[in-house]
């Protein structure tokens, strides 16, 4: 019997990753700085898991960036474009590092450039990995030794190791076919061999089990795909090295048999996703093999119940004995790493949390649950467990019947204004906006004075009314910026704002909040998610005062700038105890209240962001219908308070849109900014079949690459757009915020953006 996880966050307590990418990319450190803090990253999470009793340590989930770019640099798989950048396929030498940074940022430090590879959500979570693109000619070849480094490097330090690797089907079904559109699964046949010879590898470096997470095994899978991973591991059987197949984030569900039939040595499913599934499982694994079950949740921060998972454990392991393997449910990476620094909590709190470290604890607990259920030392841990789940459960402070009874008074009209048709020529005269109106999404670049004067408010050093002085500078330099590049409708670029999510749950009443709990959302980005830990409510209106002193400095029109209630769920740790319907309820309640008060306040558009929309979407079709009512439903709500002049608009970014095309015209908003500038609007074919009906931004520059684009490169993205979106509801923005930049390339950038603008609207009135 084992205990091990599936991956384990790689950015560092104290986010050493986070800090050591940017100082090379920024030129002040170099590779060898850069390749040292992923080695003592390493070496101090094998160390964290074998000391918490792990059985193994698990080798292969560290990335400087992104697993699934690590993936596609061990097969080869460069795209054209950042070949001549130190990599060739077909030959000895390896991927380096600057190559894998030109693919996700579109820019090395020692200068290179080229379009950034696209980015988009894993699966259900926040975050975000890079898009393999794959061609019908495609070639692959084993080019990168990082992998089997990093085993060797594990086995130095005395660690007995079980790696992981990506499934091949599922690395198909993440690419995008580039150049041309053909069968994804036409290449599996070339990129077998390249597993074969990765398997072999293992095995004579001594590895003894290799986890090979196919994670499409919880959707809902195409028959051909479906063959194809029958027909994949059956051409990867082997006795050289034990194969763990991984599966998470949902059931199996009608994939439960092919799972449990294939010729692999384990099997490992979520448990904590999965209900009651697992019985099923039990009753259909191959008599030969272990089952590995995701016990402690991966994907939440609430310390688990052991005394109910204990007696799960046990009921599986009378029917498998030592088959019987436990686990997290996935990979760590999706919570923060360790509660040890968490001293700032909410008196009482602490106790109710878990994060990665203390999660392997949680996994090794349970082992010994079961195979020593007498143990004072394990009756003890469980006991602690089940105290503070009561601790938590009668903690007065979480229940608000004020909310329930708001939320009891509902009608169908409080989510309904008047059709978009009748709206748009009141906003029209009200706002007497130009033809393709310019706008951001909605940040400005978050400056090391800002953030200094910040963190100095934080922690008292800086007075309210100093902090007050502060920010409206910088909000009035955003507004001159924006001014002087004349773009038609402004932001004040949110200088209060540490996080478009944190920043809120600040403001509002049931929210926990940690100091270091970050979590990787992509490359360096780090984001600290809040804790729903009870009823929400706004106690007080968080934004009216920024947006009402910016609005005062132009005679343009000021947009006020709020997350929604689904990104605010999503982006958030979630109470257990209640429906992710009612959390959005209770969200889309208080912004439609600070809604409501920006409107009073003379603010006549109104940005309700909503990038995870699409992300919350449940991954089985079964339970995708009742997750779009209510989401909708919560948008609508949190939009539908103001009149009719007022414009709303919503941004959204980095997830597939074009299956749900129609459930975002359903949100009804004014104006919907979206990002589509990596996969060169790809979005917009989606318009030759639906017409959508409101008006819409499509973002012609991708913020997330430092390049700067050029104007001939956005006017041929809105020249695209054009064929597909009348010149009355196409509007023109980047497609995300700028926080993240600096100020030198935001305002090239933006002024490229107004000259293929200006252009664009030339060219209009010619054809007119």
């Amino acid at each position: 019997m084992q205990a091990h996880i599936l991956g384990f966050p790689r950015i560092g307590a104290a986010r050493e990753l986070k800090f050591a990418l940017e100082s090379y990319w920024a030129g002040k450190s170099d590779r060898a700085a850069l390749e040292q803090t992923g080695r003592d990253l390493r070496a101090r999470h094998w160390a964290q898991q074998q000391a918490a009793g792990l059985d193994f340590v698990t080798v292969g989930d560290f990335a400087f960036y992104d697993q699934v770019l690590n993936t596609s640099a061990l097969f080869g798989a460069i795209p054209a474009r950042f070949r001549d950048h130190g990599h060739t396929v077909g030959t000895s030498k390896e991927v380096d590092l600057d190559t894998l940074f030109l693919m996700a940022r579109g820019r090395t430090p020692c200068g290179c450039d080229a379009p950034a590879a696209e980015m988009t959500k894993w699966f259900d979570t926040n975050y975000h990995y890079l898009v393999p693109e794959l061609t019908v000619d495609q070639a692959f070849a084993l080019s990168s030794q990082r992998l089997f480094d990093e085993v060797r490097e594990a086995q130095a330090l005395g660690h007995s190791v079980k790696a992981v690797l990506l499934g091949p089907v599922s690395y198909l079904w993440l690419s995008k076919a580039y150049g041309e559109d053909f069968d994804r699964l036409s290449l599996l046949d070339r990129l077998l061999p390249i597993y074969v010879e990765i398997i072999n590898r293992l095995a004579d470096l001594g590895v003894s089990w290799l986890q090979i997470d196919e994670p499409i095994l919880s959707l809902d899978l195409p028959l051909a795909w479906q063959a194809a991973i029958e027909s994949a591991f059956n051409r990867l059987q082997t006795r050289r090295i034990n194969l763990l197949l991984a599966t998470y984030f949902a059931p199996l569900a009608d994939n439960l048999w092919l799972a449990t039939r294939l010729p692999v040595a384990g099997l490992h499913i979520d448990v904590t996703r999965s209900g009651d599934e697992w019985r099923q499982v039990l009753d259909n694994l191959s008599e030969y093999k272990v089952l590995s079950l995701g016990l402690i949740d991966a994907r939440n921060i609430w310390r688990a119940d052991l005394a109910r998972l204990s007696e799960i454990a046990r009921t599986a392991h009378d029917r498998l004995g030592d088959r019987l393997w436990i686990a997290s449910s996935a990979s760590l990476q999706h919570v923060p790493v360790d509660l040890a620094g968490e001293t700032e909590l909410a008196p009482g709190t602490r106790q109710w949390l878990a994060f990665a470290v203390q999660k392997l604890s949680e996994v090794a607990l349970l082992k010994r649950a079961v195979l020593e259920p007498q143990a004072a030392e394990v009756i003890a841990a469980l006991n602690a467990a089940s105290e503070a789940l009561q601790d938590r459960a009668d903690t007065a402070w979480r229940v608000n019947p004020a909310v329930s009874q708001r939320i009891a008074t509902l009608t169908p009209q409080d989510a309904e204004r008047v059709p978009f048709a009748l709206r748009a020529p009141l906003q029209q005269r009200k706002l007497n906006l130009p033809l393709l109106p310019t706008t951001t999404i909605g940040s400005f670049p978050q400056t090391a004075e800002i953030r200094h004067a910040r963190a100095a408010y934080k922690a008292g050093h800086l007075g309210a009314s100093e902090y007050a002085h502060a920010m409206r500078a910088f909000i009035a330099e955003s507004v001159q910026v924006q001014e002087d590049l004349g773009l038609d409708v402004l932001v004040h670029g949110e200088p209060e704002r540490n996080d478009m999510v944190e920043y809120f749950g600040e403001l509002l009443d049931g929210f926990l909040f940690t100091r270091n709990g970050w979590v990787q959302s992509y490359g360096s980005r780090c984001v600290k998610p809040p804790i729903i830990a009870g009823d929400v409510s706004r106690p007080e209106a968080m934004t009216v005062a920024w947006a009402k002193f910016a609005q005062s400095l132009t005679k343009r029109p000021m947009k006020g700038m709020l997350t929604g209630p689904v990104t605010i769920l999503c982006w958030s740790f979630l109470r257990d105890d209640v429906s992710r319907e009612t959390i959005a309820q209770q969200i889309a309640l208080a912004i439609r209240d600070e809604v409501c008060d920006l409107e009073k306040a003379g603010i006549s558009i109104i940005q309700i962001d909503e990038p995870a929309f699409r992300e919350g979407l449940p991954l089985r079709k079964s339970a995708q219908a009742d997750y779009w009512r209510w989401a909708v439903n919560a948008f609508r709500l949190s939009a539908s308070g103001v009149r009719d002049e007022t414009q709303i608009h919503t941004h959204m970014c980095y997830s597939e849109f074009n299956d749900c095309i129609a459930q975002i015209a359903a949100m009804d908003a004014d104006v919907i900014t979206i990002e589509t500038a990596r996969s060169a609007m790809e979005l917009l074919t989606v318009f030759n079949e639906f017409e959508y009906p409101n008006a819409i931004g499509p973002g012609v520059y991708d913020i997330h690459s430092p390049r700067v684009p050029q104007a001939d490169a956005m006017a041929h993205l809105l020249s695209e757009a054009l064929k597909r979106i009348p010149a009355e509801r196409l509007w023109v923005n980047p497609d995300c915020g700028l926080k993240t930049r600096g100020w030198p390339e935001v305002k090239a950038a933006l002024a490229e953006m107004v000259s293929a603008t200006q252009r664009m609207r030339a060219e209009l009135l010619v054809e007119a």
